[in-house]
């Protein structure tokens, strides 16, 4: 049965790979996203008609976009809270805006838009919430500061609902992957080489070497984790954070 999806953050790396992956299952899906134009090439970039893969400009940190959004859409069988950002610096040199701007992308949009859709997916005892998090939601990283502490919030709120759903038939959970090849992750090089004045080639070998699989995932392999995720298959896992890092982090 075809299912309804929402993606926030669809248009780019993880999201649209994930946006992909459902639609290519069958699923209507609405991607989410605060750049328009990446949204209005995300359709004919996967090859898939409009019909199956809607957007929606949306800021999953503005209550009233993301009550306005999921209002239109309906009831929703899946949501992927992929949306966020991520920038660096030592603590000491973390601006309190750059605090304020990781916790409102990448906590309270995960809040707004869990909260959106976590009452109709219990009165119909069905669906699966899967938020997009980090390896840095398990441990600290340095020069992180704002958006491990925005990770492990993340997480946090994926468990309390996990907590608050047990025992009926939504089930939420989230994906902790290392550093992806990303548009974020090749600003993060980018920053790495203006700050160090090395190749931006060092900057990707060291962030690949930050795990077990001496290389970056590819967006794809986030995908598949994720839909699994919100698969039957994985009735039994809720409350569940699943690292992607090749072994580097166990739990």
């Amino acid at each position: 049965m075809s299912r309804v999806v929402v993606v926030t953050g669809g248009a780019k790396g993880i999201g649209r790979a994930a946006a992909g992956a459902f639609a290519a299952l069958g699923d209507r899906v609405f991607a989410l996203g605060r750049d328009e134009t990446a949204l209005a090439k995300l359709a004919p970039s996967l090859g898939l008609p409009g019909e199956t893969v809607q957007t929606r400009v949306c800021d999953v940190a503005d209550e009233a976009q993301v009550a306005e959004a999921f209002h239109a859409i309906g009831p929703v069988d899946v949501l992927v809270n992929n949306a966020g950002i991520a920038e660096s610096a030592p603590l000491a040199r973390t601006s309190l805006e750059s605090w304020q701007r990781h916790f409102a992308v990448n906590a309270t949009g995960a809040f707004l838009c869990t909260r959106a859709v976590v009452d109709g997916m219990r009165e119909r005892d069905h669906g699966a919430i899967v938020t997009v998090a980090s390896t840095v939601a398990k441990v600290g990283a340095p020069y992180t500061a704002a958006y491990t502490a925005s990770k492990h919030a993340a997480v946090g709120l994926m468990r309390a609902t996990a907590a608050e759903m047990a025992g009926t038939g939504v089930r939420a959970n989230a994906v902790c992957p290392t550093y992806v090849d990303t548009e974020m992750t090749q600003r993060s090089v980018a920053h790495i080489a203006q700050r160090t004045g090395r190749p931006a080639e060092d900057g990707v070998a060291a962030l690949a070497a930050a795990a077990p699989l001496g290389r970056l995932l590819d967006p794809h392999e986030v995908a598949a984790a994720v839909v699994w995720l919100a698969s039957p298959e994985a009735a039994s896992i809720n409350g569940q954070a699943l690292v992607l890092d090749g072994g580097g982090i166990q739990t």
